[in-house]
């Protein structure tokens, strides 16, 4: 690049995260490793005046010190339309807040360059984008109609019931077909949300992992398998799912190549889906992880990758 990228980072507080594994962690060292100036701020403190998109922000520099991860300069009032990037890497729920986020994001990009893409953040949230590919996926149900989602059980059996919105494997549920509590389970969800749920056919194969491939603009570039722990139904490492290396299988390179092309032409620069026994599950583009345990298994740092493609989506302007 011409010049050293002025980096703002858009994420939760810096402070409690796990520097083991924190995808947005690896990003900002390897920013940093390239000599780019970094800035962090949290969603909320994002203001939109004036026309002009600004944050209260910290210049930071972080390092691979346990307790000791980031240093903050003082704080500034940062007009974010003065940066080359705006990393959008806070965590779900996928909520109002997170969709006004894209919103105001969306008055400087493109022209400062937002990772990923704001508008497509918006429209391709990972348990609705992912319907678009249909013929790759297992059976699946989104509605918030109890007798239809009845109706789903009695055809399948066994079902994963799981809040359209949520992260991290939190509120997901496997229904088996004799389980008496699908009733309450809907009940609950009614309570607490209006949102519709995503019922989808059990694929026993998640016994033996579910799979995270990391894309980068479409490619396949690393995976991991996530195995769930003993008498547990979910593989997320939020709730105790084993890390383990692994390779893709052609089925899997055929999801890839089939759902690549989209994700570029969204600007969906950093992408995780979700693949078990071959079929596709979900595609993760708020805020996917996955980075470090690629590169501890594999010693391929995708961070690398991904700074190098927003370079080149920079020298394409």
């Amino acid at each position: 690049m011409p010049h050293a990228l002025k980096v703002a980072v858009q994420m939760d507080p810096i402070q409690g995260i796990n520097i083991d594994g924190d995808s947005t962690f690896v990003l900002m060292l390897e920013a940093q490793a390239r000599g780019y100036p970094l800035w962090h701020y949290e969603p909320r403190h994002l203001a939109l005046s004036g026309g002009r998109l600004l944050a209260r922000a910290h210049p930071v520099t972080v390092r691979r010190e346990k307790g000791n991860h980031y240093s903050f300069g003082p704080a500034e009032t940062l007009d974010l339309a003065t940066m080359d990037v705006v990393l959008m890497r806070q965590d779900p729920p996928f909520d109002m807040a997170y969709i006004t986020a894209t919103h105001l994001l969306e008055t400087i990009h493109p022209r400062t360059l937002v990772v990923n893409d704001p508008a497509s953040v918006r429209n391709a949230p990972e348990k609705l984008f992912v319907l678009q590919f249909r013929d790759l996926m297992p059976d699946t149900l989104v509605t918030a109609d109890r007798e239809a989602i009845l109706a789903f059980r009695r055809r399948h059996g066994d079902i994963v019931v799981k809040p359209l919105f949520g992260n991290g494997g939190a509120g997901v549920f496997l229904i088996r077909a004799e389980d008496p509590n699908l009733n309450a389970l809907l009940e609950l969800f009614t309570e607490r949300s209006r949102e519709p749920l995503m019922v989808q056919r059990y694929v026993p194969e998640v016994r033996q992992g579910d799979k995270r491939i990391i894309l980068v603009e479409g490619e396949p570039m690393g995976a991991i398998n996530r195995v769930p722990p003993e008498g547990e139904a979910r593989s997320n490492m939020h709730v105790g799912g084993r890390p383990e290396p692994t390779t893709l299988t052609a089925r899997e390179r055929e999801i890839c190549a089939r759902i690549g092309p989209a994700l570029r032409a969204r600007g969906l620069t950093f992408v995780g889906i979700d693949v078990i026994g071959g079929y596709l599950t979900e595609i993760n583009v708020t805020s996917p992880t996955g980075l470090q345990e690629v590169a501890r298994f594999d010693g391929v740092h995708l961070e690398a990758a991904i700074w190098d493609a927003i370079e080149r989506r920079l020298s394409a302007r």
